[in-house]
Parts: C-alpha cells; sequence; structure tokens
C-alpha cells in the first residue's frame, strides 16, 4: 500500500528496549527514487543529535497506531556514527553506518536493494557474504532530503504543469511511486500524480523536474484524492491516461 511521506512524519520510532524519537524526515536516493533513511528526531534523550535509521532495520509500521518499530536497541543508536543530516551524506559515512550496524550496501546490486527488492533482506548481509570492508570503493552517493525536492516545478515537455507537492512511497519496498503533483498554479487546479520512471531530468540548481508528457495528458490525467487508496484499476486508468505501459506485478 501506498503512503504519503508527509503523513509518516511525527511517527514515534519504537527500538527494541524502549521509544527512540520520532520520525522528522526522509533521505532519498535520487537515482532509484527510494527511501534510503529515516531522519529520527531523538533530542528528548540524545541532545544535540539527530540519527539516520535505514529500512533495512525495520521490522514493522502501523499506520494506524502512528509507530514504526525497528531491530535495534537505544544503545546502538546513542553509540552509531555521527552524521549530520543537513549536510550532504557521502558513500563514506553510508559505509561507516552500515559496518556499525551489520547492514549490507543497497549499491552495486540489480535491485532496488543490492540484490534484493526489500531492505531487510540485507539485515546482516555481511556478516555472511562479507559484502561490506574497509577496501569496498565507496563510489558516489546520490542521497537528498525529500524536503528538497518539495514546491520544485515539475515541466512537461511543452510547459510547466505544477510543483512538487509530496510522494507516495511504498512501506515495504520504501520505493518513491508516485510524485504528487499540485496543478493549482496552472490551469487545472487539481492534484495529480507523476511516476518518477517518467522524469527525464531533474535540474537541482534551477529547482525544475522535466518529465516524458504534454501538458494536455496532464491536464486530462484522473484526479488523485488523497482519502482514497491507489488501486490497480486507478493505476491502469493513470498510465493509460499517460500513454504509459502498466503492469498489474509492479
Amino acid at each position: 500500500m501506498f503512503h504519503n511521506e508527509k503523513k509518516i512524519h511525527g511517527y514515534q520510532i519504537n527500538a527494541t528496549d524502549d521509544e527512540l524519537g520520532k520520525v522528522e524526515s526522509f533521505l532519498f536516493d535520487d537515482e532509484s527514487w527510494t527511501i534510503r533513511y529515516l531522519v529520527a528526531d531523538t533530542r528528548k534523550w540524545l541532545p544535540g543529535r539527530t540519527v539516520l535509521i535505514s529500512p533495512i532495520s525495520i521490522t514493522a509500521v502501523n499506520h494506524e497506531e502512528s509507530h514504526v518499530t525497528v531491530q535495534l536497541s537505544k544503545e546502538q543508536v546513542k553509540d552509531s556514527p555521527n552524521i549530520d543530516s543537513e549536510s550532504p551524506v557521502s558513500r563514506e559515512q553510508e559505509l561507516k553506518l552500515n559496518q556499525y550496524y551489520g547492514w549490507g550496501s543497497y549499491w552495486g546490486g540489480p535491485g532496488v536493494w543490492g540484490a534484493n527488492m526489500y531492505p531487510n533482506h540485507l539485515l546482516g548481509e555481511h556478516l555472511v557474504q562479507g559484502s561490506l570492508n574497509t577496501e569496498e570503493e565507496p563510489g558516489e552517493s546520490h542521497i537528498r532530503s525529500t524536503s528538497e525536492i518539495e514546491n520544485y516545478e515539475i515541466h512537461a515537455e511543452d510547459g510547466g504543469v505544477g510543483h512538487v507537492e509530496s510522494f507516495l512511497l511504498d512501506d515495504e519496498s520504501w520505493q518513491i511511486r508516485y510524485i504528487i503533483v499540485d496543478t493549482k498554479n496552472w490551469k487545472s487546479g487539481k492534484k495529480v500524480l507523476v511516476a518518477p520512471a517518467w522524469i527525464t531530468e531533474v535540474k537541482w540548481e534551477e529547482k525544475r523536474v522535466y518529465v516524458s508528457l504534454n501538458q494536455e495528458k496532464v491536464k486530462n490525467a484522473p484526479e488523485y484524492d488523497p482519502d482514497s487508496p491507489i488501486s490497480n484499476a486507478f493505476e491502469e486508468k493513470l498510465h493509460n491516461a499517460y500513454g504509459k505501459e502498466f503492469s498489474h506485478n509492479k
């Protein structure tokens, strides 16, 4: 099921031994459009720090009770590498974090989580496969905050169509499945969905996202209703409106 990432902000994070803090924001990979870290506000008991929590450690998300459960203890979190979530997160920092927690690396494989589709398959992977070591080539990081891209302009092939309002994410794979586009400053005045697969370019310096759609298709796209779950029928209708292929097994 898909969920608006903004609604998960403020969820309580439960460690194995106590409450850890609250979900403050998300960091995502701008190549695969996948949430890589929850930024946890732990300032109540860990002053001066925010903490990065990978979906690899998440065992459950309860949307009815607004909490996330992680397979971590408060002591583990307290002693974890201190990473400033307000600054770009380097691959070297990610490597240290993964080594500390025993998380397998997500980069280098064919899936969105290494060789896998789901993050929890990477828990403790390096202990078995030796996939992380100090000699591994870190490579380039593509980690950005979801809040950074909010309000970016969305540009179709023939002009602007709105701006980024938020994201719909899958809380099992933690992929960003759709961008919620607010078109109120354009002609249609409704909210529509655009899949990351249809993005052709993001110009970060211009704060613009370019998509392989035209204005007419966006104007005629089915309206997104935040109070209605995204069904296969709605997705199929959306893809058909944009002239995009849709698979029920996605």
